[in-house]
């Protein structure tokens, strides 16, 4: 019997390489019980006391049952008032579909807008699920090179630089791995552009909300023909409860019900009840401390990297992260990240994920833990750097 078996092509596709770090991490604190995580994109607290509270209270009286494939009409109807309240954007409950992580709403999104073949463009360095699913769906990825000249972010000259204009543009702000963040006049001129050539925006703000002295913008406040990605994942520190959102253009709102429908039947109910809360005043305000505590850790790292004689950083404008140049201690970040955990207990996330042109010189430093963390970490991996230094030196 011949055949390549029941593996499909579409599901080779590049690892992303920080849940090994994650799954590696969790074995050396087994092993261990000394790991000092500085690779995950995680939150360091719970979920507000609010959440919690309304999650018991949907436990005691809410059947739990199937709901709408696009959420249940309360927490649309929170999140269009969310915008309201922070943008100004007045956005029409329907046009909020409720998914199943901001994982999932760019799955659908993608399979909703996009057919094998059609170009979209990335931003390099960047997420890398972006890249890897749309791979897997059959589209032609474009990325663009984005340096310290751009803040790390495309421009309407790299758009117009191309043959055609691409069916896609995918923009983060804050963005993962950087943390840099589009000015407002940034976004609307992306926004514009995408939609007098017919490209759909699909603009990243899931970390909308932690941010350090720069502003951050809604794509919708410049074009409701975009598509706007949010989740309660990163400000709302909910990241296993799994639900994100997203904001659809009139014409995106009946494909993606229908795929939805199919794909996923619905969100989880008990995060959908319980997400109602994470958009009260009393959340927030416990929210909002979480993000006086990533300003304080982001000092930390800060400083402690440039201890480090790391020198060249992406400016952390917003999100919990410092990207780096560390191509003076490696040119392949994945074995160099492997190595350090295995010598220091420290995780981090090797560049490679965010860039595979030169994401062997980087790695993604989280700032989203406990301070002492961060602190004992810089301690533990200073010998290893001196010591690499050195060597690199000599060699």
């Amino acid at each position: 019997m011949s055949g390549r078996g029941p593996v499909s092509t579409r599901s080779d596709v590049d690892m992303f390489y920080v849940m090994d770090v994650l799954r590696m991490s969790a074995e050396r604190q087994a092993s261990h019980g000394d790991a000092l995580n500085l690779a995950a994109g995680q939150p360091s607290e719970s979920a507000p006391n609010a959440v919690l509270e309304a999650a018991h209270a949907a436990l005691d009286t809410e059947r739990l049952g199937y709901t709408e494939s696009m959420g249940i009409v309360p927490l649309r109807e929170t999140i269009a008032q969310h915008y309201e309240r922070t943008y100004g954007v007045a956005v029409d409950p329907g046009a909020v579909a409720i998914t199943t992580g901001s994982s999932g709403a760019f799955t659908l999104v993608f399979l909703a807008a996009f057919d094998a073949g059609d170009s979209v463009v990335l931003a390099r360095p960047g997420y890398p699920a972006y890249r890897n699913t749309l791979e897997a769906l059959g589209c032609r990825v474009i990325e663009v090179d984005c340096g310290p000249e751009t803040r790390y972010q495309p421009t309407v000259a790299m758009l117009e630089a191309l043959d055609e204009p691409p069916k896609g543009l995918i923009v983060a702000s804050p963005a993962n791995p950087t943390g840099t963040i589009l000015a407002p006049e940034e976004l609307a001129e992306l926004a514009r552009w995408c939609e007098a050539n017919g490209t759909l925006l699909i603009s990243d703000e899931i970390y909308h909300g932690i941010s350090f002295g720069r502003p951050t913008a809604c794509s919708w406040q410049y074009s409701t023909e975009s598509v706007v990605m949010g989740s309660v994942s990163k400000y709302f520190a909910m990241t296993g409860w799994r639900l994100g959102w997203m904001l659809l253009p009139d014409a995106l709102r009946r494909p993606v019900e229908r795929l939805t429908a199919n794909m996923t039947i619905c969100p989880p109910a008990l995060s959908q009840y319980a997400a109602i809360a994470a958009f009260s005043d009393a959340a927030r305000a416990e929210l909002d401390q979480h993000v006086t505590h990533y300003a304080r850790n982001r000092q930390i790292m800060l400083d402690g990297l440039t201890s480090l004689g790391v020198t060249e950083m992406a400016p952390p404008d917003g999100a919990f992260y410092v990207y780096a140049d560390i191509g003076h201690l490696t040119d392949d970040s994945i074995t160099w990240c492997s190595e350090v955990l295995a010598e220091t207990g420290v995780a981090i996330a090797p560049g490679a994920d965010f860039d595979a042109v030169s994401g062997g010189r980087t790695a993604r430093f989280s700032f989203a833990g406990a301070p002492a963390d961060i602190e004992a970490a810089i301690e533990r991996l200073r010998p290893v750097f001196a010591r690499r230094r050195q060597s690199s030196a000599s060699s």
